[in-house]
């Protein structure tokens, strides 16, 4: 199997590279926002308290993000393995993730991707994202700049324990789409071998 921790802040491309990674190496995405959005949208008991975070620009609880993973990653898939995104954010969820890929899925995980963009170009593309996407956490600067510093702030003890474990990697999050996905390919070719 490979399973991947997809990384970078709000608006550093991670949605559009999962995609090119599911392609090309056959894996099913957990997307922690995606979860979010969708126990948020039909109103579940996570829900309504992942959204009381969210609508302040804060990180949902540790619990409530573990109990949405752990359910989804239970689900059947003939898929070769995850791409976790938006999860872990901490060092508490990152020894929880470890241990759901070691239970549940009897694996390892096997790479952290790192997708590293400036703080600008954050800012300017989730402004941009906020015009069409409905999203009220996209609209409001201070909300995005706070958003982007609780990112930092929380995960860099994340990026720390992957390194520490040699399975850290950056790639530029800056270029060509297609471009920065043949980077990721390359990270993630390193570690099939």
């Amino acid at each position: 199997m490979i399973n991947i921790v997809l990384f970078g802040p709000p608006g550093s491309g991670k949605g559009t590279q999962a995609q090119h990674l599911i392609e090309k190496f056959n894996l099913k995405q957990i997307s922690t926002g995606d979860l979010f959005r969708y126990n948020m949208k039909n109103e579940t008991e996570l829900g309504k308290l992942a959204k009381s975070y969210i609508d302040k620009g804060e990180l949902v609880p540790d619990q409530v993000t573990t109990d949405m993973l752990i359910d989804e990653v239970k689900k059947p898939t003939d898929t070769r393995g995850f791409i976790f995104d938006g999860y872990p954010r901490t060092a508490i969820q990152t020894q929880s993730l470890e241990k759901i890929v070691k239970e549940i899925l009897n694996d390892d995980i096997s790479v952290c991707l790192s997708l590293v963009v400036d703080d600008e170009v954050l800012v300017e593309r989730l402004l941009k994202r906020g015009e069409t996407s409905g999203r009220t956490d996209d609209s409001n600067e201070e909300i995005i700049r706070n958003r982007i510093t609780e990112y930092y702030t929380k995960t860099a003890e994340v990026a720390e324990l992957y390194k520490q474990q040699g399975k850290y990697a950056e790639v530029n999050g800056v270029g060509e789409i297609e471009e920065i996905a043949q980077k990721l390919f390359a990270e993630v070719e390193k570690v099939q071998k």
